[in-house]
């Protein structure tokens, strides 16, 4: 089962993280995810178990508790489906969805700038 665990403290390494679970049978993996630019953690995890029932066991006991002050969040991982790409907010990171509102407006703007008709009065 594919477990995973956010609101990870920062410094958790992945040998840390894995002897967390390693309490309640194996662990075929542990990965924490890390900003591919920085390499800093992103404060969130995943661990393979391949025993379902001490998987469910280490969600139920792990979810909630506190790690290096933080209180985690433990649960059975959602599986992505082929192609599938999670984004906030819709994808658009200015918020909002990509209706042209905010400040993508376009057009003149200014005083005496509409481009449209100009008079002058003589």
């Amino acid at each position: 089962m594919n477990i995973f665990i956010g609101s990870l403290p920062f410094r958790v390494k992945e040998e840390e993280l894995k002897g967390f679970f390693e309490e309640y049978g194996e662990v075929a993996s542990c990965r924490i995810i890390t900003d591919k630019f920085s390499g800093r953690s992103k404060g969130y995890g995943f661990i393979e178990m391949p025993n379902d029932d001490q998987a469910l066991k280490a969600i139920e006991e792990l979810n909630g508790s506190e790690v290096d002050g933080r209180t985690i969040v433990v649960n059975k991982a959602e599986e992505r489906k082929e192609g599938e790409r999670r984004t906030g907010g819709g994808g658009n990171f200015r918020g909002g969805n990509n209706r042209g509102g905010g400040n993508n407006r376009g057009g003149g703007g200014g005083y005496n700038r509409s481009g449209g008709d100009r008079r002058r009065e003589e």
